[in-house]
Protein backbone atom coordinates (compact mmCIF):
# COMPACT_ATOMS: atom_id res chain seq x y z
CA UNK A 1 0.00 0.00 0.00
CA UNK A 2 1.43 3.44 -0.98
CA UNK A 3 2.39 5.32 1.80
CA UNK A 4 0.81 9.35 2.36
CA UNK A 5 2.52 11.96 3.31
CA UNK A 6 0.12 14.76 5.39
CA UNK A 7 1.54 18.43 4.54
CA UNK A 8 1.21 21.88 6.33
CA UNK A 9 0.80 23.24 3.65
CA UNK A 10 1.06 27.29 3.56
CA UNK A 11 0.59 28.21 -0.02
CA UNK A 12 4.10 29.82 -0.55
CA UNK A 13 7.16 28.64 -2.96
CA UNK A 14 9.01 26.15 -0.06
CA UNK A 15 5.82 24.36 0.42
CA UNK A 16 4.63 23.66 -2.62
CA UNK A 17 7.83 22.63 -3.75
CA UNK A 18 7.72 20.40 -1.15
CA UNK A 19 4.73 18.55 -2.74
CA UNK A 20 6.40 17.00 -5.28
CA UNK A 21 9.53 16.91 -3.97
CA UNK A 22 8.53 14.62 -1.42
CA UNK A 23 7.05 12.49 -3.38
CA UNK A 24 10.28 11.64 -5.14
CA UNK A 25 11.92 11.45 -2.10
CA UNK A 26 9.26 9.16 -0.52
CA UNK A 27 7.48 7.62 -3.04
CA UNK A 28 4.35 8.50 -1.34
CA UNK A 29 1.15 10.42 -1.97
CA UNK A 30 0.63 14.00 -0.48
CA UNK A 31 -2.04 15.18 1.09
CA UNK A 32 -1.86 19.33 1.98
CA UNK A 33 -3.54 20.68 4.54
CA UNK A 34 -3.91 24.55 4.93
CA UNK A 35 -5.15 25.68 8.10
CA UNK A 36 -6.35 29.40 8.60
CA UNK A 37 -5.95 30.68 11.64
CA UNK A 38 -6.33 34.75 10.69
CA UNK A 39 -3.35 35.16 8.35
CA UNK A 40 -5.31 37.10 5.86
CA UNK A 41 -3.87 37.20 2.53
CA UNK A 42 -4.28 35.23 -0.21
CA UNK A 43 -7.55 33.36 -0.73
CA UNK A 44 -7.43 30.04 0.62
CA UNK A 45 -9.68 28.77 -1.58
CA UNK A 46 -6.63 29.52 -4.18
CA UNK A 47 -4.41 27.63 -2.20
CA UNK A 48 -6.08 24.34 -2.05
CA UNK A 49 -6.31 24.41 -5.42
CA UNK A 50 -2.42 25.04 -6.63
CA UNK A 51 -1.72 22.28 -3.66
CA UNK A 52 -3.15 19.69 -6.23
CA UNK A 53 -2.07 21.80 -9.25
CA UNK A 54 1.51 20.58 -7.72
CA UNK A 55 0.67 17.37 -7.45
CA UNK A 56 -1.35 16.64 -4.30
CA UNK A 57 -3.50 13.88 -4.48
CA UNK A 58 -6.01 15.29 -1.47
CA UNK A 59 -5.95 18.85 -0.35
CA UNK A 60 -7.62 20.39 2.68
CA UNK A 61 -8.06 24.08 3.95
CA UNK A 62 -9.28 23.78 7.16
CA UNK A 63 -10.92 27.42 8.84
CA UNK A 64 -9.51 27.25 12.47
CA UNK A 65 -9.93 31.33 13.18
CA UNK A 66 -13.14 30.65 15.61
CA UNK A 67 -10.54 28.16 17.14
CA UNK A 68 -8.10 29.72 17.60
CA UNK A 69 -9.40 32.77 19.09
CA UNK A 70 -11.06 31.00 21.89
CA UNK A 71 -9.10 27.85 22.53
CA UNK A 72 -5.55 29.27 21.93
CA UNK A 73 -5.16 33.20 22.00
CA UNK A 74 -7.90 33.36 24.59
CA UNK A 75 -5.87 30.74 26.78
CA UNK A 76 -2.82 33.22 26.13
CA UNK A 77 -4.60 35.76 26.97
CA UNK A 78 -5.51 34.79 30.65
CA UNK A 79 -2.55 33.95 31.71
CA UNK A 80 -1.40 37.29 30.81
CA UNK A 81 1.25 35.34 28.31
CA UNK A 82 4.13 37.34 27.20
CA UNK A 83 7.53 35.17 26.93
CA UNK A 84 10.62 37.44 28.29
CA UNK A 85 7.72 40.05 29.55
CA UNK A 86 6.90 41.49 26.15
CA UNK A 87 6.28 38.71 23.53
CA UNK A 88 2.96 37.53 23.27
CA UNK A 89 3.32 33.91 21.64
CA UNK A 90 2.18 34.83 18.19
CA UNK A 91 3.71 31.72 15.84
CA UNK A 92 4.15 29.69 19.32
CA UNK A 93 -0.26 29.52 19.87
CA UNK A 94 -1.08 28.87 16.46
CA UNK A 95 1.46 25.94 16.05
CA UNK A 96 -0.12 23.14 18.48
CA UNK A 97 -3.66 24.04 16.31
CA UNK A 98 -2.08 23.37 13.33
CA UNK A 99 -0.31 19.72 15.02
CA UNK A 100 -3.83 19.29 16.29
CA UNK A 101 -5.51 19.20 12.33
CA UNK A 102 -2.26 17.61 10.67
CA UNK A 103 -3.10 14.46 12.83
CA UNK A 104 -6.94 14.74 12.26
CA UNK A 105 -5.92 14.55 8.85
CA UNK A 106 -3.59 12.22 8.94
CA UNK A 107 -6.09 9.62 10.52
CA UNK A 108 -8.58 10.48 7.79
CA UNK A 109 -6.24 9.70 4.70
CA UNK A 110 -4.28 6.98 6.17
CA UNK A 111 -1.38 9.25 6.61
CA UNK A 112 2.13 7.42 8.05
CA UNK A 113 4.16 10.69 8.07
CA UNK A 114 3.52 14.71 8.79
CA UNK A 115 5.96 17.06 7.10
CA UNK A 116 6.63 20.67 7.59
CA UNK A 117 9.09 23.33 6.26
CA UNK A 118 10.35 24.41 9.32
CA UNK A 119 14.25 24.44 9.27
CA UNK A 120 16.70 23.37 12.16
CA UNK A 121 17.46 26.82 13.48
CA UNK A 122 14.09 27.85 14.74
CA UNK A 123 11.96 26.62 17.51
CA UNK A 124 8.89 26.03 15.19
CA UNK A 125 10.29 22.29 14.76
CA UNK A 126 10.39 21.61 18.36
CA UNK A 127 6.61 22.90 18.55
CA UNK A 128 5.13 20.38 15.39
CA UNK A 129 7.48 17.86 16.50
CA UNK A 130 6.90 17.42 20.23
CA UNK A 131 3.09 18.01 19.70
CA UNK A 132 2.90 15.37 17.15
CA UNK A 133 4.91 13.00 19.54
CA UNK A 134 2.08 13.83 22.57
CA UNK A 135 -0.95 13.44 20.04
CA UNK A 136 0.21 10.79 17.46
CA UNK A 137 3.77 9.11 18.38
CA UNK A 138 3.30 6.68 15.79
CA UNK A 139 3.61 9.20 12.89
CA UNK A 140 7.06 9.57 11.10
CA UNK A 141 8.67 13.64 10.07
CA UNK A 142 10.37 14.51 7.78
CA UNK A 143 10.91 18.06 7.14
CA UNK A 144 12.81 18.77 4.12
CA UNK A 145 14.40 21.85 4.68
CA UNK A 146 16.51 20.52 7.77
CA UNK A 147 16.96 16.92 6.49
CA UNK A 148 17.51 17.46 3.56
CA UNK A 149 19.71 20.56 3.31
CA UNK A 150 16.83 22.02 1.60
CA UNK A 151 17.67 25.69 0.47
CA UNK A 152 16.14 28.37 -0.97
CA UNK A 153 18.01 28.40 -4.64
CA UNK A 154 17.26 24.66 -5.05
CA UNK A 155 13.20 25.20 -4.67
CA UNK A 156 13.25 27.70 -7.00
CA UNK A 157 15.27 25.35 -9.47
CA UNK A 158 13.40 22.89 -8.66
CA UNK A 159 10.13 24.77 -9.22
CA UNK A 160 11.14 25.89 -12.54
CA UNK A 161 12.38 22.05 -13.27
CA UNK A 162 8.88 21.06 -12.76
CA UNK A 163 6.78 23.46 -14.38
CA UNK A 164 5.15 23.99 -10.59
CA UNK A 165 2.25 27.16 -10.88
CA UNK A 166 3.96 29.32 -8.59
CA UNK A 167 5.57 32.59 -8.82
CA UNK A 168 9.11 32.12 -8.28
CA UNK A 169 10.91 35.53 -8.85
CA UNK A 170 8.92 37.72 -5.84
CA UNK A 171 11.50 37.52 -3.06
CA UNK A 172 10.82 38.97 0.05
CA UNK A 173 13.54 40.33 2.28
CA UNK A 174 11.96 39.19 5.22
CA UNK A 175 10.41 36.20 6.33
CA UNK A 176 7.28 36.64 7.62
CA UNK A 177 4.54 34.62 9.87
CA UNK A 178 1.43 35.56 10.68
CA UNK A 179 -1.89 35.06 12.07
CA UNK A 180 -5.02 36.64 14.30
CA UNK A 181 -2.98 37.17 17.46
CA UNK A 182 -0.26 39.05 15.64
CA UNK A 183 2.69 39.60 13.03
CA UNK A 184 6.25 38.02 13.11
CA UNK A 185 8.94 39.45 10.81
CA UNK A 186 12.67 38.49 10.58
CA UNK A 187 15.71 37.95 8.74
CA UNK A 188 17.45 40.62 6.21
CA UNK A 189 18.79 43.90 7.43
CA UNK A 190 17.42 43.06 10.62
CA UNK A 191 20.17 40.46 11.65
CA UNK A 192 21.90 43.34 12.19
CA UNK A 193 20.65 44.25 15.38
CA UNK A 194 21.91 47.67 15.45
CA UNK A 195 19.96 48.21 12.22
CA UNK A 196 16.17 50.17 13.29
CA UNK A 197 13.03 48.90 11.62
CA UNK A 198 11.81 50.58 8.81
CA UNK A 199 7.77 51.49 8.36
CA UNK A 200 7.82 49.11 5.41
CA UNK A 201 8.24 46.22 7.48
CA UNK A 202 4.69 47.00 9.05
CA UNK A 203 1.42 45.89 8.34
CA UNK A 204 -1.27 45.21 11.38
CA UNK A 205 -0.14 48.71 12.32
CA UNK A 206 -0.06 52.58 11.56
CA UNK A 207 2.90 54.66 12.77
CA UNK A 208 2.24 55.64 16.17
CA UNK A 209 4.20 59.07 15.43
CA UNK A 210 1.50 60.20 13.07
CA UNK A 211 -1.15 62.83 14.50
CA UNK A 212 -4.14 61.35 15.05
CA UNK A 213 -7.10 61.11 17.52
CA UNK A 214 -7.05 58.93 20.64
CA UNK A 215 -10.00 56.23 20.76
CA UNK A 216 -11.55 55.69 23.73
CA UNK A 217 -12.60 51.31 24.05
CA UNK A 218 -14.39 49.64 27.07
CA UNK A 219 -14.11 45.88 26.99
CA UNK A 220 -16.67 43.65 29.38
CA UNK A 221 -15.21 40.79 30.39
CA UNK A 222 -16.70 37.38 32.04
CA UNK A 223 -14.58 34.89 33.95
CA UNK A 224 -11.19 36.38 32.86
CA UNK A 225 -13.11 36.31 29.10
CA UNK A 226 -13.73 39.21 27.05
CA UNK A 227 -17.78 39.38 25.73
CA UNK A 228 -18.46 43.14 24.66
CA UNK A 229 -16.56 46.12 23.37
CA UNK A 230 -18.39 49.51 23.82
CA UNK A 231 -21.45 47.51 25.07
CA UNK A 232 -21.59 45.13 21.84
CA UNK A 233 -21.17 41.36 22.32
CA UNK A 234 -18.44 39.97 20.36
CA UNK A 235 -16.97 36.45 20.44
CA UNK A 236 -13.53 36.46 21.24
CA UNK A 237 -12.43 35.82 17.34
CA UNK A 238 -14.37 39.42 17.09
CA UNK A 239 -13.27 41.01 19.82
CA UNK A 240 -8.91 40.12 18.71
CA UNK A 241 -10.48 40.96 15.29
CA UNK A 242 -12.18 44.69 16.60
CA UNK A 243 -8.90 45.65 18.92
CA UNK A 244 -6.76 44.64 16.01
CA UNK A 245 -8.23 47.37 13.82
CA UNK A 246 -8.54 49.87 16.43
CA UNK A 247 -5.19 49.32 18.27
CA UNK A 248 -3.48 48.94 15.14
CA UNK A 249 -4.70 52.08 13.78
CA UNK A 250 -3.13 54.04 16.79
CA UNK A 251 0.49 52.11 16.41
CA UNK A 252 -0.29 49.83 19.48
CA UNK A 253 1.57 46.66 19.90
CA UNK A 254 4.66 46.98 17.87
CA UNK A 255 8.32 45.30 19.18
CA UNK A 256 11.43 45.02 18.60
CA UNK A 257 13.16 42.24 20.67
CA UNK A 258 16.43 40.01 20.59
CA UNK A 259 14.88 36.95 22.16
CA UNK A 260 16.25 33.55 23.23
CA UNK A 261 15.20 30.98 20.96
CA UNK A 262 14.91 27.39 22.23
CA UNK A 263 17.59 25.94 20.53
CA UNK A 264 19.74 28.58 22.30
CA UNK A 265 20.89 30.89 19.95
CA UNK A 266 19.40 34.57 20.17
CA UNK A 267 17.27 36.18 17.55
CA UNK A 268 16.08 39.26 16.32
CA UNK A 269 12.75 39.77 15.61
CA UNK A 270 9.97 42.52 15.22
CA UNK A 271 6.43 41.97 16.24
CA UNK A 272 3.16 43.33 15.47
CA UNK A 273 -0.03 42.34 17.81
CA UNK A 274 -2.40 44.70 19.04
CA UNK A 275 -5.37 43.39 20.26
CA UNK A 276 -3.49 41.01 22.12
CA UNK A 277 -1.28 43.73 23.78
CA UNK A 278 -4.09 46.20 23.69
CA UNK A 279 -6.32 42.86 25.67
CA UNK A 280 -3.50 41.94 27.89
CA UNK A 281 -3.14 44.92 29.44
CA UNK A 282 -7.03 45.15 30.17
CA UNK A 283 -7.11 41.56 31.79
CA UNK A 284 -4.15 42.28 33.54
CA UNK A 285 -5.73 45.39 35.25
CA UNK A 286 -9.36 43.66 35.96
CA UNK A 287 -6.93 41.01 38.01
CA UNK A 288 -5.53 43.87 39.88
CA UNK A 289 -8.81 44.74 40.78
CA UNK A 290 -10.52 41.80 41.54
CA UNK A 291 -8.11 38.94 42.27
CA UNK A 292 -6.90 38.01 46.01
CA UNK A 293 -3.49 39.85 47.06
CA UNK A 294 -1.56 36.40 47.57
CA UNK A 295 -3.08 34.38 44.70
CA UNK A 296 -2.03 37.61 42.26
CA UNK A 297 1.51 37.49 43.13
CA UNK A 298 1.16 33.52 42.77
CA UNK A 299 0.02 33.33 39.36
CA UNK A 300 2.48 36.04 37.81
CA UNK A 301 4.57 33.20 38.43
CA UNK A 302 2.27 30.66 36.74
CA UNK A 303 1.70 33.19 34.12
CA UNK A 304 5.80 33.06 33.35
CA UNK A 305 6.29 29.21 33.32
CA UNK A 306 2.57 28.77 30.92
CA UNK A 307 4.51 31.09 28.14
CA UNK A 308 7.94 29.00 28.76
CA UNK A 309 6.01 26.22 28.29
CA UNK A 310 4.18 27.22 25.33
CA UNK A 311 7.07 28.89 23.64
CA UNK A 312 9.29 25.42 23.85
CA UNK A 313 6.60 24.02 22.27
CA UNK A 314 5.25 22.43 25.42
CA UNK A 315 1.21 23.01 24.77
CA UNK A 316 0.33 18.94 24.87
CA UNK A 317 2.74 18.64 28.44
CA UNK A 318 0.91 17.59 32.02
CA UNK A 319 2.28 20.89 33.36
CA UNK A 320 0.85 23.07 30.76
CA UNK A 321 -2.65 21.29 31.47
CA UNK A 322 -2.40 21.81 34.97
CA UNK A 323 -1.14 24.88 34.75
CA UNK A 324 -4.26 25.85 32.62
CA UNK A 325 -6.51 24.07 35.02
CA UNK A 326 -5.30 26.65 38.01
CA UNK A 327 -5.38 29.76 35.85
CA UNK A 328 -9.17 28.57 34.67
CA UNK A 329 -9.81 28.62 38.91
CA UNK A 330 -8.12 32.27 39.47
CA UNK A 331 -10.09 33.58 36.42
CA UNK A 332 -13.76 33.09 38.26
CA UNK A 333 -14.14 36.40 39.90
CA UNK A 334 -12.10 38.41 36.68
CA UNK A 335 -15.29 39.74 35.42
CA UNK A 336 -16.08 43.69 34.87
CA UNK A 337 -15.01 46.43 32.73
CA UNK A 338 -11.85 48.37 31.59
CA UNK A 339 -11.91 51.76 30.09
CA UNK A 340 -8.74 51.90 27.63
CA UNK A 341 -7.32 54.88 25.85
CA UNK A 342 -5.82 53.81 22.45
CA UNK A 343 -3.16 56.72 21.35
CA UNK A 344 0.43 56.71 20.17
CA UNK A 345 1.71 53.16 20.38
CA UNK A 346 0.46 53.02 23.59
CA UNK A 347 -2.84 51.36 25.45
CA UNK A 348 -3.47 53.24 28.74
CA UNK A 349 -6.11 52.23 31.28
CA UNK A 350 -8.19 54.83 32.24
CA UNK A 351 -11.02 53.54 34.25
CA UNK A 352 -12.12 50.01 35.84
CA UNK A 353 -15.07 48.82 37.32
CA UNK A 354 -16.62 46.03 39.07
CA UNK A 355 -19.00 43.84 40.39
CA UNK A 356 -16.24 41.33 42.17
CA UNK A 357 -14.19 44.20 42.16
CA UNK A 358 -11.93 44.08 46.11
CA UNK A 359 -11.42 47.56 46.05
CA UNK A 360 -13.35 49.15 49.12
CA UNK A 361 -13.63 53.18 48.85
CA UNK A 362 -14.53 53.38 52.10
CA UNK A 363 -11.05 51.19 53.08
CA UNK A 364 -9.03 53.29 50.35
CA UNK A 365 -9.71 56.81 51.15
CA UNK A 366 -7.58 59.23 53.27
CA UNK A 367 -10.62 61.61 53.40
CA UNK A 368 -13.84 61.84 55.48
CA UNK A 369 -15.62 58.79 55.59
CA UNK A 370 -12.36 56.71 56.11
CA UNK A 371 -13.37 53.13 57.97
CA UNK A 372 -9.84 51.91 58.25
CA UNK A 373 -8.77 51.31 61.58
CA UNK A 374 -5.55 52.73 61.70
CA UNK A 375 -4.86 52.05 65.98
CA UNK A 376 -4.68 48.55 64.74
CA UNK A 377 -2.02 49.21 62.00
CA UNK A 378 0.93 49.56 65.14
CA UNK A 379 0.88 46.47 66.59
CA UNK A 380 0.68 45.14 63.16
CA UNK A 381 3.79 46.70 62.18
CA UNK A 382 5.45 45.81 65.41
CA UNK A 383 4.84 42.23 64.55
CA UNK A 384 5.66 42.12 61.12
CA UNK A 385 8.66 43.51 61.37
CA UNK A 386 9.63 40.77 64.29
CA UNK A 387 11.55 38.62 62.76
CA UNK A 388 14.15 40.93 60.99
CA UNK A 389 14.45 42.55 63.76
CA UNK A 390 15.38 39.76 66.28
CA UNK A 391 17.81 38.75 63.17
CA UNK A 392 19.50 42.09 63.04
CA UNK A 393 19.93 41.95 66.92
CA UNK A 394 21.35 38.04 66.85
CA UNK A 395 23.84 39.48 63.95
CA UNK A 396 24.75 42.57 66.14
CA UNK A 397 25.71 40.49 68.93
CA UNK A 398 27.79 37.80 67.08
CA UNK A 399 29.40 40.34 65.68
CA UNK A 400 30.47 42.04 68.75
CA UNK A 401 31.20 38.82 70.41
Amino acid sequence: MTERVVLAYSGGLDTSVAIPYLAEQTGAEIIAVAVDVGQGGEDLDAIRQRALDCGAVESEVVDARDEFAAEYCLPAMRANALYMDRYPLVSALSRPLIVKHLVAAARKHGGTIVSHGCTGKGNDQVRFEVGLAALASDLKIIAPARDFAWTRDKAIAFAEEKGLPIDVSAKSPYSIDQNLWGRAVETGFLEDIWNAPIEDLYSYTSDPAQERDADEVVITFDAGVPVAIDGETVTPYQAILELNRRAGAQGVGRLDMVEDRLVGIKSREVYEAPGAIALIAAHQELEAVTVERDLARFKKGIDQRWGELVYDGLWFSPLKKALDAFIDDAQQQVSGEVRLTLHGGRATVTGRRSEASLYDFGMATYDTGDTFDQSLAKGFVQLWGLPSKMAAARDARLAGS
